[in-house]
Parts: structure tokens; C-alpha cells; sequence
């Protein structure tokens, strides 16, 4: 397309993207994989700060002399080391949306793998505590760029009709990596060297230099290359993505969906310098069911709730959880079987998500989570020190994960990817994301003081919280979340501005943007547009 791009729009719903292709399942599968170091990252913690060595080395007790109820971490140092790393996603994600818009969605994930090596390096060579949370505090920056923006890539790139199924294959590789982590923890637990916490540490290299290097084969997004207004590139992506001929028909007409949606948007709210960039993820009343605000917020508390369900605090500080309750032999063999439980739950979601749809899906998990959650505490504070009912705890604590890992572990993610229009998906992904690591953040920093020994010591009680705030997310999902299953992003905009959340399952496509910007003729049903290049 010398000088310009010609494109042919179609006013059929039917017609704005070209069927699936093996190719786009392979893409969007490898880059899921960025799920894994991020999943590695959260979980290895957990055993690291039960085991022996770590605990002689950042506290000088000796095991052989200090009572068992003694020799644990103080609850100040489990904090920082666990919050930290939240604290850097949390900057590091909001970063990720400038990056994105300016250096493209690939090369952002990549330079996230970079910083995130770095932070790896630094905690692996530690010895002491300031060191250890400086490599956190880095490696965090890494796991917020690639968190944020690699959910933005996958949104952007896959089929409609398979997406939801796609992009939960990034909540199944967190759920692998968090495997692989207990796993290492497992195997490592009773060396009496550094190497019981700098393996641990010093694997998740491995994730990220796979991912970067993947990445630098694939393509880049199609509509970042619109936003950047080179048709060309966007065109020539679509080809590789979709498996069609340049020259295609589908090809032509998703193009033209896509450079119309993002010109009717920029109507709407026009950009102007970096400020107005992101204020424009703030503009239109709450009153406004398509406002860009109502957008933002409604991204920024779905990550929130994702974190209120309290899934964290079992792969966070399961470890030591249950070594406080005093009635588990093998700590980190529980901790073993709950994220095995996660992994093996996750996979339900690629189906349900298509089939049953977002919506229902995180309304009934959300109920099913805070039955099992309260269940768990009531069984707690009644009969807490009898094996037997240690043992049912710990059943309902396995289906509470089975209902998080293929319900709301999975649908956040999906649906903050779809719910933004293009001239401000990258920031609103990146201040979703940031809001669920704010919250994890925030769990992290205070869960360590509320069942702590030497501080709130509420053991299983705590599961009463958790309970209460999964009984927010139930409520939450059934008001406004909408069902995005089976549209295309471009179509995911037009149903938010015309029915309300709980009437969304029940619209269907009735027009194209390209129709209605007036790039198509009722005559000949198509029409060609020119764009600089």
C-alpha cells in the first residue's frame, strides 16, 4: 500500500474477522506463557520463608536451639519481603501503558523480561534482607510490564470466538508457575546451603528469557499499529495473524472495523498531549453506561475483587499458615497439593468462558467461593485442633481454589482486555492491572499481622473476612459485569454504550463502525478509505 492504505469495509456483523487459524491459537498460546515466571515469582516466596536456612540467615536462630513456635520469620520481615514486589507491579504496570503506546505491546513485554532478569540477579546474589527486597522491588518493576501489557497483546490479537478461552491460558500458566514453585520449594526445602533459596530464586531466569526471546518472532498487535495510524504494518500483521492474503476480503473489512471504531472513539474524546492522555481514562459521567469512567472503574475494582477473594493468602503464606495451625506434619506438601489443585481446575475456564460466558460464570464462582470460605472458618473456630476436622478445612480450602481457578482467576483477566476502547485500552489495562497489584499489595502488607502469632493470630478466623469479601464480589459481578462472550472488541464497545450489564447477554450485533462512520454504500455494500502511511 504505497502512500496509502485502501481498505474495503463491509456492514456485515458477520463479516469483521477472518475465521481461526491454527497459527493464531499457537501466538496467543506462547504468549501466555508470560503467566508462568509471573505465577513462579508469586509462589516461590511462600516456602522460601519457612524454610530453615532462610529463616537462620535473615534472623540468626538456630533451629536446633529456638522452640519450633519461635523460629519463624518476624511477621514485619514476611510483610516487606511479600509486599514489595507487589508494590514495584503496581509502578511498573502503570508504566507499562506509556511504554506500550509508544515503543509498541511486544517490545514493552520484552523490556519487562529485561528488568525482571535484573531484579532476579540481585535476589539470587543476596545474603541479607536489604538486598533481597531491593531484587523484589526490581523484579517487580519487570512483572507489572509484562502482567499489564501481555493481557492488552493476547486481547488484541485473538479471535473473537476463542479469546476468552485464550487469554484464561495466561491465568493457567500463572497457575503452572506457581506449581513449578512449590514444586523447587519442595525439592529444595532441606538443603542446609544457600542453594535451598537461591535455586528457587535463580530458575525464574529461565521463564523470562524464553518468553523474550519468543517474542522477538511474533508479531506485533494490528491495532497498535492503527492507533499509530501504518495501515501497512497493521494489515501485514492481520495476514501472518489470520492466515489470509493480503488482499483478502476479511483482511480488508476487519481493518477497516478496526481503523473505524478507533475513529469514532477519537471523535468522542479527542487526544491531545500526555496529560490528556490519561485524563481521557477519566471523561463522561458516571451516568453514562459507556463513559470512559464508568470503564476505568469498572476495570480497577474487578482486579480489586480478584484480590478481595483472598485466593492470595493461600499462595502467599499458605506455607506458613499451616505450620501455625500446628496439626499438618508436611506444610509444604499441602501447599504442593492446593496449587496442583489450581493448575488442574484452571483448563475448566477455557471452556466455560466461550460456552457458559464471563458473566454467570464469575457470579456463581463468586457465590460458590464465599459458601466454602465461610464453611472453612465456622469449622475452623468450632473443632480447629481436631485432625478430622483439619482435614475437612482443608477439602473446602481445595474447592474454594477450584471455583477460583475457573471462575474469577481466569474472567478478570478477561474481561479488563476487552472492555476499553482503543485510545485508552493501553492505559486502562495498565491501571486495572495496577489496581489488582495495589490490592495484592495491600494483602500482602497486612495478612502477615492478622494471623501472625505475635500479632493478630486470627487462624482460621480469617476466613470469616475473606468470606464477607466474597460475598461483595457476588454482588459486585451480578450488577456490573457484562458478558462479552463472542464479540469482537470493536462490538464489545457498541454493547457497552447501549444495554446495561445485566441485559448485555442478551444483545446482539446489529451494525458495523464502518457502517456507521459512512465508509460503506447500501448499493454496493463496501467503500474504500485512504490513509496516511
Amino acid at each position: 500500500m504505497p502512500g496509502g492504505a485502501v481498505l474495503t469495509a463491509t456492514s456485515d456483523v458477520n463479516r469483521v474477522e477472518a475465521p481461526v487459524t491454527l497459527k493464531a491459537y499457537i501466538m496467543c498460546a506462547f504468549a501466555a506463557f508470560g503467566g508462568i515466571f509471573f505465577g513462579y515469582d508469586s509462589g516461590y516466596i511462600s516456602g522460601v520463608m519457612g524454610m530453615n536456612y532462610f529463616i537462620t540467615l535473615l534472623t540468626g536462630l538456630d533451629p536446633k536451639t529456638t522452640p519450633s513456635s519461635r523460629f519463624v520469620l518476624p511477621t514485619w520481615k514476611k510483610s516487606a519481603i511479600t509486599s514489595i514486589l507487589s508494590a514495584g507491579t503496581f509502578f511498573g504496570a502503570l508504566m507499562a501503558g506509556d511504554f506500550a503506546d509508544y515503543i509498541g505491546r511486544r517490545i514493552t513485554i520484552i523490556l519487562g523480561c529485561i528488568v525482571f532478569i535484573v531484579g532476579v540477579i540481585l535476589q539470587t546474589a543476596s545474603t541479607s534482607f536489604g538486598l533481597l527486597v531491593a531484587g523484589r522491588l526490581v523484579a517487580g518493576f519487570g512483572v507489572g510490564f509484562v502482567s499489564a501489557i501481555i493481557i492488552l497483546y493476547m486481547s488484541e490479537i485473538a479471535p473473537r470466538k476463542v479469546r476468552g478461552a485464550l487469554v484464561s491460558g495466561y491465568q493457567f500458566c500463572i497457575t503452572i508457575g506457581l506449581l513449578l514453585a512449590s514444586c523447587v520449594d519442595y525439592g529444595t526445602q532441606n538443603r542446609t546451603d544457600s542453594g535451598s533459596y537461591r535455586i528457587p530464586i535463580a530458575l525464574q531466569m529461565a521463564w523470562a528469557l524464553i518468553l523474550g526471546t519468543g517474542l522477538l518472532f511474533l508479531p506485533e498487535s494490528p491495532r497498535y499499529y492503527v492507533k499509530k495510524d501504518r495501515l501497512d504494518k497493521a494489515a501485514e500483521v492481520l495476514c501472518r495473524l489470520r492466515g489470509q492474503p493480503r488482499d483478502s476480503d476479511y483482511i480488508q473489512q476487519e481493518l477497516a472495523e478496526i481503523v473505524a471504531n478507533n475513529e469514532y472513539e477519537l471523535q468522542l474524546v479527542p487526544q491531545g498531549n500526555y496529560f490528556d492522555s490519561w485524563f481521557n481514562c477519566f471523561k463522561g459521567g458516571l451516568r453514562n453506561r459507556s463513559s470512559n469512567l464508568r470503564r476505568t472503574i469498572l476495570g480497577t475494582s474487578m482486579q480489586m475483587m480478584q484480590q478481595w477473594t483472598g485466593i492470595n493468602f493461600i499462595f502467599y503464606f499458605g506455607t506458613t499458615f499451616f505450620q501455625e495451625l500446628g496439626t499438618i506434619s508436611n506444610p509444604f506438601l499441602m501447599s504442593l497439593v492446593t496449587t496442583l489443585v489450581n493448575v488442574c481446575s484452571t483448563p475448566i475456564s477455557f471452556w466455560a468462558i466461550e460456552k457458559v460466558g464471563r458473566r454467570p460464570l464469575m457470579v456463581w464462582g463468586a457465590f460458590a467461593m464465599l459458601v466454602c470460605e465461610f464453611i472453612v472458618a465456622i469449622i475452623g473456630v468450632t473443632d480447629g485442633k481436631n485432625p478430622s476436622a483439619v482435614k475437612a478445612m482443608i477439602s473446602f480450602i481445595c474447592i474454594y481454589i477450584f471455583f477460583f481457578a475457573s471462575t474469577w482467576g481466569p474472567g478478570a483477566w478477561v474481561v479488563i482486555g476487552e472492555i476499553f476502547p482503543l485510545p485508552i485500552r493501553s492505559r486502562g489495562v495498565a491501571l486495572s492491572t495496577a489496581s489488582n497489584w495495589m490490592w495484592n499489595c495491600i494483602i500482602a502488607v497486612i495478612t502477615p499481622y492478622m494471623v501472625g502469632t505475635d500479632k493478630g493470630n486470627l487462624g482460621p478466623k480469617v476466613f470469616f473476612i475473606w468470606g464477607a469479601l466474597c460475598t461483595c464480589c457476588f454482588v459486585y459481578a451480578y450488577f456490573l459485569i457484562p458478558e462479552t462472550k463472542g464479540l469482537t472488541l470493536e462490538q464489545v464497545d457498541r454493547m457497552l454504550e447501549e444495554c446495561t450489564p445485566r441485559a448485555s447477554s442478551k444483545w446482539v450485533p446489529h451494525s458495523t463502525f464502518a457502517a456507521d462512520m459512512g465508509l460503506t454504500d447500501e448499493k454496493s455494500a463496501e467503500q474504500t478509505m485512504e490513509h496516511k502511511v
